[in-house]
């Protein structure tokens, strides 16, 4: 098969893919291509993809692609998506997830000891909208719970992976222009 001819294919398969598609997965729909030629593809469809005025792109999130909104038009999708209850989490939540995507992996105490309130039922919350998962057990006494970030976390955000996370200077920043 051509590139060109497998251009319109890996565009629709990110378009239905529930998941960020990786390289390795689209191998395996084409077993008789090489490796080169479909990463050939790829690129030349995602560059294809991205350079008309449309308002989606494709991008890199969570170590895979996906089609996504441009960032210029992210206000007005919020807007229209505000209505949805389940997009939404509680100001605990948010602080709760705050701490454990910047110091993950961490346990409910000490979660508790950076935001100094219970964050149990935020973290039930985090746990059953996939945000976050429990990563292990620490090496201690009584070996807490370790909690960290998901993939979800990831493509929720549209984030590639946690380096692109704004350092904590820059939220204190981005915080103070918006108050």
């Amino acid at each position: 098969m051509e590139i060109h001819e497998l251009q319109p294919i890996l565009e629709a398969v990110i378009y239905v893919a529930d998941e960020p598609v990786k390289p390795e997965q689209l191998k395996e729909i084409f077993p008789d291509e090489s490796f080169d030629k479909i990463e050939l593809a790829l690129q030349k469809t995602i560059e294809d993809f991205n350079s008309r005025p449309g308002g989606m792109w494709i991008r890199q999130v969570a170590g895979g692609y996906r089609m996504t909104t441009r960032p210029e038009h992210h206000e007005t999708v919020r807007e229209y998506l505000k209505s949805k209850p389940s997009a939404r989490l509680s100001m605990a939540a948010l602080e709760t997830l705050a701490v454990i995507a910047y110091r993950q992996p961490v346990t409910l105490a000490e979660i508790l000891a950076i935001r100094g309130k219970k964050s149990s039922t935020a973290i039930q919350t985090l746990l059953e909208k996939r945000l976050v998962n429990i990563v292990g057990r620490k090496p201690v006494v009584g070996r807490p719970i370790l909690y960290g970030t998901s993939k979800e976390f990831l493509m929720h955000f549209g984030l590639k992976d946690l380096s692109e996370l704004p350092t904590l200077e820059e939220f204190a920043q981005m915080a103070g222009e918006q108050l």
